[in-house]
């Protein structure tokens, strides 16, 4: 008994007798057992219940070993026995730890409770229609959240432990049966070559699994919805949770990801279209604005209409600074501004947003400072990029580079660096996977769902664009066998109801003769039986046709009639009397 509790003390000393570490002795006469656990990672109800209280009824522990202890006594479902190393890691995971004599081993129970947010809307990813679940800090019910979703036998979970001192747990998603498996190979292999003492976000992982970790573009997607999440791993990407972070990433990633949203997948694919090309179109805004303004003023406004060159003018004049460095001041004061009102409380961000947007801005202009050209071209410019809050870090710099060559070089500098840009970015893949994907190189079966977005039936491929063993999404066979049925019904049908209209008309035709009603019905049935029912369709289109012509020429002619009776009753008279009348006098 003595070197039991000699070996507790010697863990509790190894863990620099932190003062959380509970340490409960339960005797039963001379012999006693020992549970250590660390107070506020466990649920101490649960321990408790499950735990101490069968122990506390037991009588004598002197010939019970772990396995009687955890079969017989406790009968706890989340037990395991430990040994070695797992013991303290399992420890300070938040297990429960039971020791007796004569055993090196330790009996854990999984009695561990982090507090945490509850599943909400991320404030990221709001959406009109659709899921409004999020990612939240714990990394069970991340998985949970994309379990219920993918019901799937080939849905494979790999888990990892990064961080010689935080011991993360990281865990790999991806559909076994159409994952490129050379992906999951070099994601595997790069977070195994992490030697870091900790990872407190998914964002360290993130960085480690970039080609290329000088560039400034993304070459690793995120998301905070298990809806995105699982329909990526649908499309043969893997998927990275990380323990204690709500962003999960994703790779391989595709500069055009950003340009979609999940609110796009729940509403018409024509309003879809048309806010897509409404965010490249902010793109376009955000990059060269400045650049464009700057450039226009300084080398080129011999290109502007002259009502709107006067304007500008007038509106800049004798301000101290050109317009190159009065841009470039405005753009530096709004990052100012933004930044100082993201890291203030929120209400006082709110406030300081209101006087830096509203007073400050408006007082620089009166003052001479700026103009208001200037202020209004870098308020759109810094609207425009938030529309992209993924690539909003990108953007802005991006921004800011054109503003400089075209202060420099004007519109022939911007040209090229735009040609420079696509060109590198033509030139960068993200695990094997074209960057501009499906537009460099063009894939014609990914255009479905680019920057028009065509309807979900239309989908019945993966996309080309990312690497996978699979082909086929939709499979149609059925919805064309219902839409043939429902075209051999809606046929069937007109068919019917074209044999009622022409024996209608022949019954017509027959109170003008015997003979011609017999003789059309004779016709009739032999065309039905030898050219079908597409025939009968035609014939009775010509039949109401003459039908409608007869009727018309029928009105025609009596209306003849009906004008050449009046006339001769009551306007010829008249006229007769008339000359009469002339004659005589």
């Amino acid at each position: 008994m003595e070197k039991l509790e000699e070996r507790v003390k010697a863990i509790k000393s190894s863990l620099h007798d932190s003062s959380d570490i509970v340490i409960k002795k339960i005797s039963s006469g001379k012999n006693a057992i020992f549970v250590m656990y660390i107070d506020g990672l466990i649920e101490q109800e649960e321990l408790n219940l499950n735990v101490l209280g069968p122990l506390y009824k037991f009588k004598s522990f002197k010939t019970c070993g772990l396995e009687e202890i955890k079969t017989k006594i406790v009968n706890y479902s989340n037990a395991e026995i430990l040994e070695g190393e797992d013991i303290e890691n399992n420890l300070l995971r938040g297990y429960a730890l039971l020791f007796t004599n004569n055993d090196d081993r330790a009996l854990g129970f999984n009695v561990i409770h982090y507090d945490g947010r509850s599943v909400t809307e991320p404030p990221t990813s709001t959406v009109i229609n659709g899921p409004r679940e999020g990612f939240v800090e714990n990394i069970k019910i991340n998985v949970s959240l994309i379990r219920k979703r993918l019901v799937c036998k080939h849905l494979k979970i790999e888990d990892m432990t990064v961080g010689n001192r935080t011991q993360t747990a990281v865990k790999i998603m991806y559909l076994d049966d159409v994952v490129d498996k050379k992906i999951v190979k070099e994601v595997k292999d790069k977070i195994s070559k992490i030697d870091i003492d900790g990872i407190l976000d998914s964002y360290y992982i993130g960085t480690f699994l970039e080609d290329k970790p000088n560039s400034i573009f993304r070459q690793v997607g995120n998301c905070e919805k298990p809806d995105i999440a699982t329909s990526k791993i649908l499309e043969g990407r893997v998927v990275i949770l990380v323990d204690g972070s709500p962003i999960v990433l994703t790779v391989p990633l595709i500069a055009f990801e950003d340009f979609q949203s999940s609110n796009d997948y729940y509403s018409e694919p024509h309003k879809a279209s048309t806010l897509r090309v409404l965010r490249i179109i902010a793109l376009i805004m955000s990059i060269y604005l400045p650049g464009m303004y700057i450039a226009l003023r300084l080398y080129h406004y011999k290109v502007l209409p002259l009502k709107f060159l006067i304007t500008v003018v007038n509106s800049t004049q004798n301000l101290p600074f050109n317009p190159f460095l009065e841009i470039l001041f405005i753009i530096v004061l709004f990052d100012v501004l933004f930044e100082a009102s993201l890291r203030m409380p929120k209400y006082l961000g709110i406030a300081v947003s209101i006087v830096g947007a509203l007073i400050l801005g408006d007082t620089a202009v009166q003052a001479g400072l700026v103009s208001h050209p200037g202020v209004m071209i870098v308020a759109m410019s810094g609207i425009t990029i938030y529309i992209l809050p993924n690539q909003s870090a990108q953007v802005s710099l991006l921004r800011f580079i054109f503003a400089l060559v075209g202060g420099v070089l004007g519109l022939h500098g911007l040209i090229l660096a735009s040609m420079f840009l696509f060109g590198y970015l033509a030139n960068f893949d993200s695990y094997n996977t074209p960057y501009l994907a499906p537009l460099a190189p063009y894939i014609n079966n990914d255009q479905k769902d680019f920057i028009f977005k065509e309807n979900i039936t239309e989908m019945k491929t993966l996309p080309e664009s990312i690497p996978n063993n699979k082909e086929i999404r939709l499979n149609d066979e059925q919805l064309k066998k219902d839409n043939s049925q429902e075209s051999g019904e809606n046929f069937s049908l007109s068919s019917m109801f074209g044999m009622n209209e022409n024996e209608q008309e022949q019954g017509d035709s027959s109170s003008k003769g015997s003979n011609e009603g017999e003789l059309s019905s004779g016709k009739n049935s032999e065309n039905v039986k030898e050219n079908g029912s597409g025939n009968l369709k035609k014939r009775d289109k010509e039949n109401k046709g003459k039908k409608e012509l007869n009727d018309l020429n029928n009105t025609k002619e009596i209306n003849k009639e009906k004008t050449q009776t009046k006339f001769e009753k009551e306007i010829k008279p008249k006229i007769k009397a008339n000359i009469k009348s002339t004659k005589v006098k």
